[in-house]
């Protein structure tokens, strides 16, 4: 399973044309994204959050990587479902498309490949001061996000080419913004969470 999970990453990185082009030609049941895609790297983002607290720290503490684990789940799971469901309202509202929730989701799913590559690679690699900054750690996750979107807007959410900038950018500020904003509110109504 993850074998294929890598092979579907990696792929999305560096071909996301040509990967957005075989998915929108793969038949998938319902949730197949979910099960072999989202979650597993989900969980994997999870799984990273844990172990970059014990590199973090000096004098490990259990009780910090449980926390930050909760965070890094809570944060994808709510950010992927919320940013897929806000997809589906800016393309029905603003862009005049049909509604089709199950295509947002996918979208997003496939979309925050590079969110979830980089959300690993962050918690895995603390020791580099560069990316304590917000700004800059958005700002980085947003391009990923961005190179991905803009290849998959048109042949997978079958958007005509002069709303391909603005729904690209769209998705992607929806898709990075949607985890910190949860991130956050889960660090304001639950100080028992902060590390």
């Amino acid at each position: 399973m993850y074998k294929n999970l890598f092979r579907q990453l990696i792929f999305l990185l560096s071909a996301p044309a040509q990967a957005w082009r075989d998915l929108t030609e793969r038949e998938e049941k319902k949730d197949d994204y979910l099960t072999q895609f989202v979650y597993p790297l989900i969980g994997l983002v999870a799984a990273s959050a844990f172990v970059g607290v014990f590199f973090a720290e000096r004098d490990f503490q259990f009780e910090h990587a449980i926390k930050a684990a909760i965070k890094a789940i809570f944060s994808s799971f709510g950010g992927y479902f919320l940013a897929a469901y806000l997809l589906n309202e800016l393309r029905k509202r603003i862009f005049k498309q049909q509604d089709n929730l199950l295509l947002c989701r996918r979208f997003t799913g496939y979309a925050s490949a590079g969110l979830f590559a980089l959300h690993i690679l962050f918690a895995l690699l603390p020791i580099i001061p560069l990316f304590d900054f917000l700004f800059l750690r958005i700002f980085i996750l947003f391009l990923a996000t961005l190179y991905i979107a803009w290849e998959g807007v048109m042949p997978y959410l079958q958007t005509v080419e002069h709303h391909r900038l603005k729904l690209s950018v769209a998705a992607s500020l929806l898709i990075v913004l949607t985890p910190e904003i949860i991130n956050r509110i889960l660090f304001i109504l639950m100080p028992g969470l902060r590390s």
